[in-house]
């Protein structure tokens, strides 16, 4: 959910849906240019009472956050005179509605580089963190404060985006306000190669939300979900997310994803750097010249990324394609994820055995294992076995498409080391929910207290 940072209205005119389809057709690239991208949100807390981080306070706060990591070298971006985020060396520090703090990392060629850039980052938010009195927790959900007690960063997208979920869907608020996941970014080569990544990622999604599931608390109790963050996905507005059953047609390719972005309904459009609500207003008539919110004027590429910018199926199209189907967690799983899907999409052979896994697996299968998944994890029904049978033969393609690739660290270690948490997972059948839900009824005695230690970073 990251946003832009233009001023908006710049650059040459779109008036035809061909630009559109070029624009993302744009983002091929030869393999030896295929790059790494990992984003991982996070909760911060006061460490005095485990509450949310205020944007502003006298005590601990998000905005005491990003002026101490100015220091590191971070170039402050503001929207009204506040800083809300922050920019390096091609990656990017922002805020999610609710004060989660997101690192999107830079473009890198290797695991091993981006589990450095991972380390490094929470390192510089330790330092300051350290000093305000603060924490962060790796989790994909909020354990303890109440949607009310969650404060809104001063971003006035998130105002617009909040006034339109309310008339959408029963959960967009909680997604907003109170998750946090994990992704990864990769790229493709040509649309053939783009749309065969985008199926096995589409397919293999629900696995990976089950190997990373890390969300059974709300509210300073049980939930009820192994990942209540995937469930909350399932209702927050269907317009706009989920599986996206036209990936897996006959034919499909960029113009298939173009024409369904157009029909989902826009948030805004920025002008001057100035939000404007153009929220359940059509991108189509925007084309036209027939935006009610900015009559007669047409779009310009910037507008299309935001507009991209704000749909949030399990997998996202842009100029590069986005894994989004997992919770938030540790530091170790922070590049487990990235190891999973570069494993499985960046080696032909891999690639080609992913999608073998997946190929016949029917529209009701995968939308099954969409709600199983986020309710019971490894442990969720699938074809006479349990969706812990296909984590494992997912990992082990993965495993074998890291090895092909061959990048080794300065002590001869390949990338499929990261996946080494992950086999350990899988081999058990228990998700990382599992064992949470096993220590708050043991040794936490029932309270969610603990958690801020236990799952801090």
């Amino acid at each position: 959910m990251s946003g832009t940072y233009n001023a908006g209205g710049e650059g040459a005119p779109i008036e035809h849906k061909s630009q559109l389809v070029e624009a993302i057709a744009a983002g091929e690239k030869p393999r030896e240019a295929w790059r790494i991208g990992t984003e991982h949100e996070k909760f911060g807390f006061t460490l005095d009472g485990h509450n949310p981080l205020p944007y502003e306070s006298d005590g601990p706060s998000v905005r005491k956050m990003l002026e101490g990591l100015v220091r590191f070298g971070w170039t402050p971006i503001e929207e009204d005179g506040k800083p809300v985020a922050l920019k390096r060396d091609g990656g990017s520090i922002t805020l999610e509605p609710g004060g989660q703090f997101e690192l999107s990392g830079a473009p890198l060629e290797t695991l091993h580089e981006t589990c450095a850039e991972v380390n490094g980052h929470l390192r510089e938010v330790k330092s300051v963190a350290d000093e305000i009195g603060a924490g962060f927790l790796g989790l994909g959900f909020s354990p303890k404060w109440s949607l009310e007690e969650t404060p809104m960063m001063p971003k006035a997208r998130y105002q617009i985006m909040r006034n339109y979920m309310a008339r959408v869907g029963t959960m967009g608020h909680q997604m907003m306000f109170r998750s946090c996941t994990v992704q990864t970014n990769l790229d493709f080569g040509s649309e053939a190669d783009m749309a065969k990544k985008f199926r096995v990622s589409l397919a293999l999604q629900p696995i990976a939300t089950a190997l990373f599931a890390n969300s059974p608390f709300k509210d300073g109790g049980l939930n009820g979900y192994r990942s209540y963050r995937a469930h909350v996905w399932t209702d927050t507005d269907n317009n706009r997310t989920g599986q996206l059953p036209f990936v897996f047609e006959e034919g499909f390719g960029y113009e298939h994803y173009v024409d369904w972005a157009l029909d989902v309904p826009m948030y805004f459009v920025k002008r001057e750097g100035r939000f404007i609500d153009a929220s359940g207003q059509s991108f189509r008539d925007f084309l036209k010249g027939e935006l009610p919110a900015l009559p007669g004027a047409v779009p310009v590429l910037s507008d299309w990324e935001d507009h991209l910018s704000t749909l949030f199926p399990e997998v996202r199209l842009k100029t590069f394609l986005e894994q989004r189907g997992a919770d938030g967690g540790p530091w170790s799983r922070l590049c487990a994820l990235p190891a999973f899907w570069v494993g499985l999409l960046y080696d032909d052979t891999a690639l080609d055995a992913a999608w073998d896994l997946v190929k016949d697996w029917t529209s009701e299968e995968r939308i099954a294992l969409r709600t199983d998944t986020a309710k019971l994890a490894l442990q969720a029904p699938f074809r006479g076995g349990k969706v812990q049978d296909v984590a494992l033969k997912a990992l082990d393609i993965a495993r074998e498409g890291l090895k092909a690739r061959a990048r080794v660290n300065a002590h001869g270690e390949h990338e499929a080391l990261f996946l080494d948490d992950l086999f350990e997972i899988a081999r058990s059948g228990h998700s990382p929910a599992d064992l949470l839900i096993e220590r708050f009824h043991n040794e936490w005695n029932d309270s969610v207290e603990p958690v801020f230690k236990a799952c801090a970073y």
